[in-house]
């Protein structure tokens, strides 16, 4: 993908709030093979989490991984490069891996929202938040959907003026899903050019201050087989897509579509555009995971902070093997990092702007 991006050079930051995710998941590994991987070079981060629970899990999985608990997120660069910097949040139910428990629950809630606080005050740069077991939380009163509702409400909500929309990327492709996790034949019937419209204007904003795109290009997928063939093969084009298009054309946003579905995210087509808007959840995730399974990362676009997650979950199955893959939470703190620079450096805007 191309675009016009900022040659200058990123600010000095603060580092990067990581959070535990689930115990007894594979996020205790990842954050310590993250930190083997990036200790001499990358994004510093420091890990809401119990330093007792990653060091037991250092000496399980074999990993040379000193962990050092710290008072601020201000003494995390002074240790990185020797030791796992932690923020301590003491676990008082025991954990064991592979089988989640509620008594855990309310200390992950805790790591969210203490990063996200962190990160609003200035302390932190971004946040990235290793995969929740959304079930147990449920079972503490945890009353969102997942991860993106919840930051909206800590960012103060949609009457906030904010707005969370799910952007999965990697280097080869950016998708942006106009509804997320809805039966299909629930998504189909509440598409409308509305939503269309508000999830582009968030993802125009977003490549323009984020990722430093100068002038970003959206691409619109069809609903239907062959966009809908001139409406013989169902008219959602004609009704609802491209009044969409028209209405963001309007709007001084270079959007293009309806494009087929099945030809618009072949190795050709990709560089006509820096996002793909699509109609639901899995027209934008197959081809984002077929082209980069482990590379691909979740980012939450339209908070007043910035987020991104690895692209998959807890991995209970595997948790036991200490063979978690730490790609996509590599890829995840890297992008973390350009994105808060990219941020800082970008003149302000309005939010929803």
């Amino acid at each position: 993908m191309t675009g016009g991006r900022r040659d200058q050079a990123p600010p000095a930051l603060p580092p990067l709030a990581l959070t535990m995710g689930e115990p007894a998941g594979i996020g205790g590994e990842l954050s310590l093979r993250a930190w083997l991987a990036r200790r001499q070079s990358g994004p510093v981060f420091f890990v809401l989490d119990d330093s007792r629970r990653l060091s037991a899990l250092a000496r399980r999985f074999h990993l040379d991984v000193p962990v050092q608990a710290i008072d601020s997120p201000s003494a995390a660069a002074k240790v990185f490069a020797n030791a796992l910097p932690v923020l301590q949040l003491d676990l008082d139910h025991a954990v064991e891996l592979s089988k989640p428990s509620p008594g855990t629950a309310n200390t992950v809630i805790d790591s969210i929202r203490r990063a996200v606080a962190l990160t609003q005050n200035g302390e932190a740069s971004a946040v990235v938040t290793n995969p929740i077991q959304k079930s147990v939380l449920y079972g503490a009163g945890f009353g969102f959907p997942g991860h993106t509702e919840f930051l909206l409400d800590l960012a103060g909500g949609p009457q906030s003026g904010h707005s969370a929309v799910m952007m999965l990327a990697s280097p080869d492709l950016r998708v942006v899903p106009v509804s997320v996790h809805l039966p299909l034949r629930q998504a189909i019937a509440e598409l409308s050019a509305e939503a269309i419209v508000a999830a582009s204007m968030v993802c125009h904003a977003a490549l323009r201050r984020d990722f430093g795109i100068a002038n970003p290009r959206l691409a619109v997928a069809g609903l239907n087989p062959h966009a809908g063939e001139d409406g013989s093969l169902g008219d959602e084009e004609l009704r609802i897509v491209a009044p969409a298009i028209a209405n963001l054309r309007a709007r001084g946003i270079d959007a293009s579509g309806p494009w087929v579905p099945d030809t618009m995210f072949h190795a050709g087509a990709r560089p006509r555009y820096d996002a793909a808007i699509c109609l639901y959840h899995d027209q934008a995730l197959i081809p984002l995971k077929t082209l980069d399974f482990h590379g691909g990362v979740n980012v939450t676009l339209g908070l007043p902070f910035v987020r991104t997650s690895p692209d998959h979950g807890t991995a209970l199955d595997i948790a036991t093997q200490g063979k978690a893959e730490p790609a996509s939470l590599l890829a995840a703190i890297d992008l973390a990092g350009k994105l808060a620079a990219n941020r800082a450096a970008a003149p302000k805007a309005k939010p929803g702007a």
